[in-house]
């Protein structure tokens, strides 16, 4: 198995919407309704990202995890609301991935490229609350819950999302 980690392409944003909803479908089956994860498309997806990364390409970084020709995972990422931190606003590995690894090299990635900011001293991510596998996987990264909520829509459904924080290396 060969795993590059490199910049979003055009071509890759189709593989990367069919990804995510994909992800999205498997982490929040427990959680959320049928009805709720069936309100869009990978297509839909895919746009929905080309367009946040056009608008965003100054300030953030869109990498996916190319195994072997196929793209198995992706981070995006960039500043958060205040200027000493930044977000990790998506962490996503296929499903059939889940448990290899390539989520742990994903994290190793984006969280080496925050350090290259020395105006960031923190890192900030948003989780479903009632996400455990995903929880326990920043948690076991060294990210924590810092005690922020907010409700945010997913699909059609409103969820619970809690914030996780790390402190960055140099901080």
């Amino acid at each position: 198995m060969s795993v590059m980690i490199r910049e979003i392409q055009d071509r890759d944003f189709e593989a990367v919407g069919a990804l995510h909803l994909a992800s999205r479908v498997t982490a929040y089956a427990h959680i959320l309704s049928a009805d709720a994860l069936a309100g869009t498309t990978p297509g839909a997806m895919a746009e929905w990202w080309r367009e946040r990364y056009r608008w965003e390409h100054d300030t953030h970084r869109f990498m996916v995890a190319d195994v072997d020709g196929t793209i198995a995972g992706f981070t995006y990422a960039g500043p958060d609301e205040t200027p000493d931190a930044a977000m990790l606003n998506a962490i996503h590995v296929a499903p059939g991935r889940i448990g290899s690894g390539l989520g742990r090299l994903l994290l190793a990635d984006v969280q080496a490229w925050f350090a290259t900011h020395p105006e960031w001293t923190r890192a900030r991510l948003w989780v479903l609350e009632e996400n455990a596998r995903a929880r326990g996987f920043y948690e076991h990264h060294g990210w924590r819950f810092d005690g922020t909520t907010r409700v945010d829509a997913i699909g059609t459904a409103m969820v619970p999302m809690v914030r996780y924080a790390r402190e960055l290396a140099g901080a």
